[in-house]
């Protein structure tokens, strides 16, 4: 028997691979081998939501959140070996850049994109599909996502990537990733799905299909209509060619487009110049093109943004508590309890979370620990920003 062809550098040079290839190869390895999936993870900013724990010396992407390992080293840890870290690009701040790249030593340095100042997510995706392009190719699919999610299942994740890919290979789609809602989400968005690009598989069969429309953060009401209409979160996991991505920036953006030939001519201080409003890659892009495809995830999938979702992402005592470090929880059921700095005995209540880091103990609510930004602003300024050890393991 002949042994299969694999491609070489002339095949792959573009991103793609000759169609008359794939059929030799197999086709587990044809996304890792003939497209040299790249990935870009957007990794800025501290984390207030996650605070007094999450500060610029400790920001919430080098906090083990969800296991034993940093988010973003998580992030890079579910890409491989798929995506080695060679492929890997992370879009930071500069103020953090340091303490995350200590947290992921196996990523190039050449591979971390510092922003100057936040630029938001639709210019780090920009800058980071002009990086693609420039070193693999115009054609090159990549995969951009979050560092702060929590995903379950990593064949399933690594599948469902391999699926995308290949639909964004082939045509100019942008992809996306929905998760089918198991709850009432306000602090999601939610893609309605409208044709499938194959007429022979329905999204309930796990196909792709066209998005009728984009909704950021809906009301409750909105968000339960939503959800009986069958719309999926939008993950925030998307795969896309390079090429693609900034000719739909180019013409569906114009808070940022004017910097773009910046970016092209390998300037990126001077694209910075031209972003006088930041915009997210979900207002200014998903909602305004008709490229939009959704494949949904066959993996499980959730967001950590805030203390309460850590109930949801990490690993609960009989009781339904998450205990982080010496927490000791009697008679109490669905409670959060994060300590750096002794012990925590927390006795007949519910719902609440409890932090404790040297010189400092945190009490509320997890409904009302969604949103700490309020809270913060009214707090001395010696009590905003609580630099503290590392955190204990689970």
């Amino acid at each position: 028997m002949t042994a299969p062809r694999v491609p070489g550098p002339s095949d792959t040079s573009t991103g793609t691979i000759d169609p008359e290839l794939l059929e030799e190869l197999d086709p587990e390895l044809a996304i890792d081998v003939g497209t040299s999936l790249w990935a870009v993870v957007f990794a800025g900013g501290i984390g207030t939501r996650f605070w007094p724990i999450s500060t610029p010396d400790r920001p919430k992407q080098v906090l083990p959140l969800v296991d034993e390992r940093p988010l973003i080293a998580d992030t890079l840890a579910r890409l491989a070996p798929m995506v080695p870290a060679s492929r890997v690009l992370v879009v930071t701040s500069a103020d953090i850049a340091d303490v995350l790249h200590a947290a992921i030593p196996e990523l190039p340095r050449a591979n971390l994109l510092i922003e100057p100042r936040p630029l938001g997510t639709a210019a780090a995706l920009a800058w980071g599909a002009q990086e693609v392009s420039r070193r693999a190719g115009p054609r090159t699919v990549f995969c951009a996502l979050h560092a702060d999610l929590a995903v379950d299942y990593r064949d399933a994740f690594h599948d469902t990537l391999r699926r995308a890919a290949q639909i964004a290979s082939q045509d100019p789609w942008l992809v996306t990733i929905g998760a089918r809602p198991s709850r009432c989400e306000p602090y999601f968005g939610y893609l309605k799905a409208g044709q499938p690009l194959d007429q022979f598989v329905s999204l309930a069969d796990g196909g792709a299909c066209r998005v009728d429309h984009f909704v950021e953060k809906p009301s409750l009401a909105l968000a339960d209509t939503l959800i009986a209409d069958g719309a999926l979160w939008n993950t925030g996991i998307f795969v896309w060619q390079a090429q693609t991505v900034l000719d739909e920036i180019s013409s569906h953006v114009p808070e940022i487009s004017h910097g773009l030939p910046y970016l092209a001519a390998g300037e990126p201080s001077l694209f910075v110049e031209y972003i006088a409003n930041s915009i997210s890659i979900d207002r200014g892009l998903l909602e305004r093109s008709d490229r939009v495809v959704v494949l949904p995830a066959t993996f499980g999938w959730d967001d950590v943004g805030t203390w309460a979702s850590l109930r949801r992402v990490r690993e609960l005592d009989d009781t339904g508590n998450g205990v982080i470090g010496a927490g000791h929880c009697v008679d109490a059921s669905g409670n959060i309890v994060h300590t750096e700095c002794g012990e925590i005995v927390v006795y007949g209540v519910s719902g609440l979370l409890v932090v404790c880091i040297d010189g400092l103990t945190f009490v509320t609510t997890l409904e009302r620990a969604t949103e700490l930004g309020p809270l913060i602003a009214q707090l001395p300024p010696h009590l905003r920003v609580r630099p503290g050890k590392a955190p204990p393991l689970a």
